[in-house]
């Protein structure tokens, strides 16, 4: 079986960036076949250590823990990026 990439994306409530990055990461995962992606998201109100870390660059999305992007994503780079790791 191949791996699960794992997606996470950082955001907090109230935040039209964050809602336009859960949008594309929608988009994108669909479109992968089912199971290649494991989304979770997580707020920084409710992890002071997240809010440390992330409160000025959210929404943040990190691919197998890794930095993806930060503040604006975009659809085509993150499908690239979920795709090479599928073939990795």
């Amino acid at each position: 079986m191949d791996a699960v990439t794992a997606l996470t994306l950082i955001s907090k409530p109230d935040c039209h960036l964050c809602d336009v990055a859960r949008e594309i990461v929608d988009s994108v995962v669909a479109d992968l076949p089912e199971g290649q992606v494991d989304v979770e998201e997580l707020s920084i109100a409710d992890d002071p250590a997240l809010y440390a870390t992330w409160w000025e660059k959210i929404p943040v999305v990190l691919i197998d823990g890794d930095l993806h992007a930060h503040w604006r994503l975009s659809a085509d780079r993150l499908r690239t990026a979920l795709s090479a790791k599928a073939t990795a």
